[in-house]
């Protein structure tokens, strides 16, 4: 069992003992501070109060929602429930909704076993990391006030926000439906049994796709493969690509945030690589004038810094976490950002991942491009992320690891703004803990996967001899 609280939420296992998994008395709680902490920033404005609620397709999801809702209506929070959503379709319905938060219920690329809550602030953006930590010491401290029988909060649902979600993205000027329509693509789509399964498909009849394949698109929670959206996960997609003659393959994690391409000949176009083609395709088609910057976190490929300065703008890279490079994207007038997970953020739309926005600028791309996906993914500079991990012991001091590292490496160019970021001649090597799970994870990039490995490897050892001196 396991349940992690952080300043992004709490994520944790269904089941066991409360405050070792995510057991419905932690469900309550940290609910009960959201909420309470949400009324807390409502002095100036009068009620009632909305909060807008969603989860994935994943098996706890029904009974992990009605804990929410029943736990904000009992603070006189009015509920929306959008059901059977997506994390983005929640992040667009809360300001569309003129609601004060929202609450996704997802535990994204986890395993089944996993759920957890997201939490968003009234602009529909993840909460920052000073308002998690007053939400931490809140359900710490369990200062609830609940509302008395008449002033109940109600509870209704909308059942429509998909399709919103669908016309947003279709309304924006860069998604070019005439072009795809043209092309005629044939696409199959792995939506990992999960809400994906619902939208992914809308979405593509919708942009004039025809010739749509689903497989594991059925939103029954039960995940046909590892649902992160990593090559080996996905045999299933790259041998129907392949066999079928299909143009493109199109997967997503169950709820929707990240995108990952298969190309015509079944090969990976990468996932890192779906924000650098994106990328390249909104600052070469952008508004005259409009920001060429862009920004994406310090694990992620230099790529997009390739194609960001070919198109004349400036590359930033911020810490990892969605929030921290929303943070930089509005600080530095991003037209476009991201995550090399395959997140998009197209502020045009909004300021959160989201895969059904990278699909239609992607798709948008590809039409225009008029060849196949391989030979549009051999148009970009070649580099190879080697990613790992080392998974950790209650005993172990993360932070003084960390910093030993640092002091081995200290004559190359370091970066500490998240973990350690050790820069060589053409490679680079990223060391950080995971906020989700109990395990540092080691990113290394360069020229040659082999290159990346072996650096990695060295890093890996490294961390392994420091423990090691350490118990």
């Amino acid at each position: 069992m396991a349940l992690i609280k952080s300043i992004s939420g709490i994520r944790g296992t269904i089941g066991g003992r409360s405050g070792e998994g995510l057991t419905p008395l932690d469900v309550v709680k940290f609910t009960a501070a959201f909420g309470q902490w949400l009324l807390s920033q409502q002095t100036d404005k009068k009620g009632p109060h909305t909060v807008v609620i969603g989860r994935d397709g994943r098996l706890s999801g029904s009974m992990v929602s009605q804990l929410v809702a029943a736990t904000l209506q009992g603070l006189g929070i009015d509920v929306l429930d959008l059901g059977l959503s997506t994390t983005p379709t929640v992040e667009l319905a809360v300001p569309g909704s003129n609601a004060i938060g929202g609450i996704i219920l997802t535990a994204s690329h986890n395993p089944a076993q996993w759920n957890a809550l997201k939490l968003l602030n009234e602009t529909g953006e993840f909460i920052s990391g000073d308002d998690g930590n007053a939400v931490l010491e809140l359900a710490d401290s369990e200062a609830f006030t609940f509302a008395e029988v008449k002033k109940l909060g109600q509870y209704r649902t909308d059942n429509t926000w998909l399709q919103k979600h669908v016309d947003a993205v279709l309304a924006l000027p860069l998604v070019d439906r005439e072009a795809i329509a043209k092309r005629n693509f044939r696409v199959v789509v792995d939506a990992v049994n999960s809400t994906g399964g619902l939208v992914v498909p809308m979405l593509l009849e919708a942009l004039g796709v025809e010739h749509i394949t689903k497989i594991h698109c059925e939103p029954t929670g039960h995940f046909a493969h590892n649902p992160e959206p990593l090559p080996e996960n996905l045999t299933d997609i790259i041998n129907i690509a392949k066999r079928d003659n299909q143009d493109l393959g199109i997967v997503v994690d169950p709820d929707v945030d990240r995108l990952a391409l298969i190309c015509e000949d079944g090969s990976p176009f990468g996932e890192e690589y779906t924000l650098v083609a994106v990328a390249d395709y909104v600052l070469k088609n952008g508004a005259e004038g409009a920001s060429k910057n862009t920004v994406s976190n310090l694990s992620s490929t230099v790529a997009l810094r390739d194609v960001t300065q070919k198109h004349g703008g400036q590359h930033f890279a911020s810490a990892v976490g969605e929030v921290n490079v929303v943070e930089m994207m509005k600080a530095q007038g991003a037209l476009i950002g991201g995550e090399g997970n395959g997140g998009i953020i197209f502020p045009e739309l909004h300021y959160g991942r989201d895969a059904l926005v990278g699909i239609a600028l992607f798709l948008s791309h590809l039409a225009r491009f008029g060849k196949s996906a391989s030979m549009l993914r051999r148009t970009y500079p070649s580099y190879y992320i080697s990613k790992n991990k080392i998974e950790l012991t209650p005993d172990i001091d993360v932070d003084a690891v960390l910093e030993r590292i640092r002091a081995k490496y200290a004559k190359n160019p370091v970066n500490t703004i998240d973990g350690v970021k050790i820069e060589f001649d053409k490679e680079w090597v990223h060391l950080r803990k995971s906020n989700t799970e109990p395990i540092i994870r080691i990113y290394s990039e360069s020229d040659t996967l082999s290159t990346a490995d072996y650096l990695a490897n060295k890093i890996i050892s490294d961390i392994r001899e420091v423990i090691a001196d350490t118990l």
